[in-house]
């Protein structure tokens, strides 16, 4: 465990305190524009993951033809559909959770943001000390720099906003990106899926905004804003506004029913007539010596 908690220091928590503490000392010894900047530089770094994001959210839209077909063909048989819909999936090469993957990735970064912010604002003289430690010995300007101001536009970004500004910013703009960078699909279990992923991060996000520093729900809003950006100069706000359509539903098959239709004479010309009374007609209708008879009787 203690190997574990090593490596993470090593790996994530120090270069993002000693980046935070740098960034602080040159941008005019704001903690608020540190963390915007941090933000910045976060999401430039994500950019290929991003990228990505947005191919799979095409690819998703542009084979969403092919699964209304596919629904379509295999409506009654729900394992079959399952298994078409994994190999078009396989061969268009998408995931249908590959849109969360920027999600999933900037969990250990806010983490590891929500410990270098407690940290790098030391209230007592243990964490100051503590700080001092993590600090990166050939870095002299961030030990000048300590302690640092925690105030941004008279909010402190050390505890939680007492205010619900910033935890509703919080869940709105994370709504909002997920709803566009989301691909509409027409697959009821996929659609589902979506749904609960689109309204259970908000919510959560939001939840802990209410919970941890300020500085953290900072991070989440201007990250936010940056993604909603982005998606909108490559897609526009189509994706926020779309729909998408409800699948096909299985029909019941048609039962053929009997024909009532009769002929001149009253007799029935369907399948029912094709007794005694389709077989005199049939005679009647061939040449022979039955019609010469008649036509001799009647004369």
């Amino acid at each position: 465990m203690d190997s574990i908690v090593l490596l993470w220091n090593t790996i994530v928590l120090q270069p993002m305190l000693n980046g935070l503490v740098l960034l602080y000392a040159g941008l005019f010894h704001n903690f608020g524009v540190a963390i915007i900047a941090f933000t910045v530089i976060i999401r430039l770094l994500m950019t290929p993951l991003t990228l990505r994001q947005i191919s799979q959210t095409r690819a998703m839209t542009a084979i969403q033809p092919k699964l209304q077909e596919i629904q379509k063909r295999y409506a009654k048989d729900r394992q079959r559909l399952s298994q078409e819909t994994m190999n078009l999936y396989r061969q268009a090469g998408v995931s249908p959770l590959g849109c969360l993957g920027p999600m999933i990735v900037q969990l250990p970064i806010w983490i590891g943001l929500y410990q270098a912010i407690l940290q790098s604002l030391p209230t007592t003289p243990d964490s100051l000390v503590g700080l001092a430690q993590k600090l990166y010995p050939f870095l002299a300007v961030v030990h000048q720099t300590v302690p640092l101001d925690s105030t941004f536009f008279g909010l402190d970004l050390a505890v939680h906003d007492p205010t619900p500004i910033l935890p509703v910013l919080v869940g709105l703009t994370t709504w909002v990106q997920q709803k566009m960078t989301t691909p509409a699909t027409a697959d009821p279990r996929q659609a589902s899926t979506n749904r609960m992923m689109m309204w259970m991060m908000p919510l959560m996000l939001a939840f802990f905004a209410f919970q941890f520093p300020s500085g953290l729900a900072l991070y989440w809003v201007v990250s936010n804003l940056i993604g909603i950006a982005t998606q909108y100069f490559i897609t526009g706000w189509g994706p926020l506004f779309a729909k998408a359509e409800p699948a096909p539903q299985p029909q019941p098959e048609a039962t053929p029913q009997p024909s009532t239709e009769t002929s001149e004479d009253g007799q029935p010309t369907g399948a029912e007539g094709s007794g005694s009374g389709g077989e005199k007609r049939r005679r009647g209708d061939r040449p022979g010596a039955d019609g010469p008879r008649r036509r001799k009787r009647r004369r």
